[in-house]
Order: structure tokens, then C-alpha cells, then sequence
């Protein structure tokens, strides 16, 4: 499967799902806890990613980011999330983890996430313990992203950038690691099948459309759990 993120004139919210994969299991809520993923990223067993590329839409040469995957550690662990502002030239309106393109000061991927993440949504580092990094991601868009997934300590204030984001929200890490919750979705597009997940989530707030990218990586990180 090849996931879309966002290719002109497309909302992918109007496509309808071909299929839920709840017939994979989901990742065992003993696996998700702070203790359970610091060992998993320590020894890793072996996997393969599940995704790792996007039909490429934009003919911008590739550039290289950082996203972070903050792993909010409450009684329940949830994963801190953004959705962009619309006015955003790409993946405008979103959902999306805080990240973004790597700057020539920064000194690795690792640095790039906590720089983004400080700067999108005001989360400080003091807070952050990095767990390691899962496989490059390219978007369509032409971005090489590294995610970098990280344990965040409760306490935290946040104060987004209102120019890059409109909301910040958090979504349980069980929700996200059951593939019941995994939608299968395919749309033609100029003559070419794209296929890509999707991870609706409906909050207190409103529906959470959860795809492309971002539900890439969240797959890729459940292939890694559940291995």
C-alpha cells in the first residue's frame, strides 16, 4: 500500500474506506506503557516498515525533516498531535505531528524534532526523553522524514504557533496501535491508483481525520510494536 497525503484539489475525507484491518490484533496495552517502550527501543526485534514512500506530487527537490512522535506520558499514554493551519503552502489543515524541514545549525534528526516541536507548540525539551527513531518516510510532497518517537512528562504548557497551527489535541496510544481503527482507503487520481490509511478519531472536540503521513508513520510504528 502506498499512502497519499496531499495532492491538489483532493480530500481524502470524502473517499469512502474500502476495508478496516481489525483482523490484525491490536499491540498489547502491557507493550505501551513508558517501561515496556524504553525496552523496545533499547533491543529492537526484527521488523520491516510497512511504508515507506508516497507518490510524488510536487516536483520540488527532496528535502530532508524531523517529526516527533510525543508518547504523553498520562495513565493512559496518548500521542500529542497538531492540526495545521490552512493557509500552509503544503499538508495545509492536516493532522500532523509537531516537525519540520532540517536546518543547516541543526546538528541531527534528533535535534531537528525537538527544535520543531519547541518551536510549533512551545513543547520543551526539559520534558522530552527520545526513545530512538523509526525508518525514513517520503512524502509526496517531496519531504525525506525522519520520525524521532520520544516519552513526554506531564507538567508541560504548551503555546502553539498560531501561523503553523490551529489546534493541538491528544489521541490514546491503544486507539492508534489497533488496527481496527486502521482504514484501508483507494482513490484514482489522473490515472494512477493511490491507496493510503486513515485513523479517524472523534474527541470531544471533532472528528480527528488522521491520514497520509501521519497514519503512515503510526502504522509503521504498530508494525514495530506488534513484531
Amino acid at each position: 500500500m502506498t499512502p497519499l497525503s496531499n495532492p491538489p484539489s483532493f480530500d481524502p475525507r470524502l473517499v469512502p474506506a474500502e476495508g478496516v484491518d481489525s483482523h490484525l490484533p491490536p499491540v498489547d496495552p502491557i507493550a505501551l506503557v513508558p517501561t515496556a517502550l524504553r525496552k523496545r527501543f533499547a533491543a529492537p526485534p526484527p521488523w520491516v516498515p510497512e511504508l515507506t514512500a508516497e507518490p510524488a506530487w510536487s516536483q520540488r527537490q527532496a528535502r530532508h525533516a524531523s517529526v516527533l512522535i510525543p508518547i504523553v506520558m498520562r495513565r493512559r499514554p496518548t500521542v500529542l498531535l497538531t492540526e495545521r493551519t490552512l493557509h500552509l503552502p503544503t499538508h495545509s489543515g492536516q493532522i500532523a505531528f509537531p516537525g519540520g524541514k532540517a536546518e543547516d545549525f541543526d546538528t541531527d534528526a534528533i535535534a531537528t524534532a525537538l527544535r520543531e516541536a519547541q518551536e510549533e507548540v512551545g513543547l520543551e525539551s526539559v520534558f522530552i526523553q527520545v526513545l530512538g527513531q523509526l525508518p525514513h518516510y517520503r512524502t509526496g510532497s517531496g519531504f525525506i522524514i525522519t520520525p524521532v518517537v520520544a516519552l513526554v512528562e506531564t507538567g508541560f504548557t504548551l503555546s502553539p504557533d498560531s501561523n503553523e497551527v490551529a489546534d493541538v489535541f491528544e489521541v490514546p496510544l491503544a486507539y492508534l496501535m489497533n488496527p481496527a481503527h486502521h482504514q484501508r482507503h483507494v482513490y484514482e487520481l489522473e490515472g494512477r491508483r493511490r491507496e493510503w490509511f486513515a485513523m479517524p478519531y472523534q474527541d470531544r472536540e471533532k472528528l480527528r481525520f488522521i491520514w497520509g503521513a501521519t497514519a503512515g508513520m503510526l502504522r509503521n510504528f504498530y508494525r514495530m510494536l506488534s513484531a
